[in-house]
């Protein structure tokens, strides 16, 4: 806003706002008849070209909506002339230069055939990630394995960040020792979607399953062991490192697998079940 300055003629003032666009200054003489004085109004009329040049700038620039949003200048503009963000961002709408944002695709898929336990083991797994924190308040994840015919937890690996090429060399440790499944049930993160495991699972020749999006009971069986994964040892205590997740859950592992019985295989352990399946 253009300020008046005591210090300067009134007829000077008046000119220098003139040309800056922001006031007219026109000479009145109300009641003059009594005291002889003339009266200068100094009044505010708007500068109508005044965004003609931020207009071309901005129609050059093609600025985001974003950047009008945040900054108020604009790519190749002076330092000496940021503007206001908000009257940048008003010329921008004024030119229709916003565009709709283009929302995310959601993958669809088919709906999977009923949950069912199946015939024997290493026919059908499933597995899913966990998260939790230190005590120090730093982020760790759990990858849980499971094979869904005995319920037999066949992993729990631990680290800050497991992408998709820590899953696949925990899946090659598992079937060295385990076997190799038919196929694998997982939801839609993006390390099961990530084309590493997709061709590791080509290569192999294992279906990977995928559940609908937001459908998680499509995965019960690993989702029910995720919630006593968490009631029986991830939520009951303060870990201050990863070894020390990682040598609880491997301890867990072995309890839950040849002592605890577990009541959806009849109230036997898993590895009583693999027992009569052999």
């Amino acid at each position: 806003m253009f300020r008046f300055s005591a210090n300067k003629p009134r007829l000077v003032v008046c000119r220098q706002a003139l040309n800056e666009g922001a006031y007219d200054c026109t000479t009145r003489s109300p009641n003059t008849h009594n005291t002889g004085e003339r009266r200068v109004l100094y009044d505010y009329h708007p500068w109508a070209g005044r965004d003609v040049r931020i207009e071309r700038i901005v129609e050059r620039a093609g600025v985001s909506v974003a950047r009008c949003r945040q900054v108020g200048d604009v790519p190749g503009l002076p330092l000496e002339f940021a503007w206001n963000h908000k009257r940048v961002y008003r010329i921008y709408r004024e030119l229709e230069l916003n565009m709709r944002i283009k929302p995310r695709k959601r993958l669809k898929r088919e709906k999977p055939d009923a949950l069912t336990v199946p015939d024997g083991p290493n026919h059908v797994w499933s597995m899913d990630f966990m998260a939790d924190q230190l005590a120090d308040g730093r982020s760790f994840r759990t990858l849980n394995v499971l094979d869904d015919f005995n319920r037999e937890g066949l992993t729990i690996e631990v680290d800050f960040s497991l992408p998709s090429e820590r899953v696949v060399r925990t899946l090659n440790q598992v079937i060295s020792w385990r076997g190799r499944p038919d196929a694998i049930r997982v939801d839609n993160g993006p390390e099961y979607i990530s084309a590493t495991l997709q061709v590791w699972a080509a290569q192999r020749g294992i279906e990977l399953m995928y559940i609908q999006p937001g459908k998680p009971q499509q995965n019960a069986y690993v989702e029910r062991y995720n919630r006593t994964v968490r009631q029986e040892w991830l939520g009951q205590y303060h870990f201050d490192t990863l070894e020390q997740v990682q040598d609880h859950a491997t301890r867990w592992l072995w309890t839950y697998n040849n002592e605890r019985p577990n009541m959806g295989i009849g109230g036997i352990t898993p590895a009583q079940k693999l027992k009569q399946a052999a």
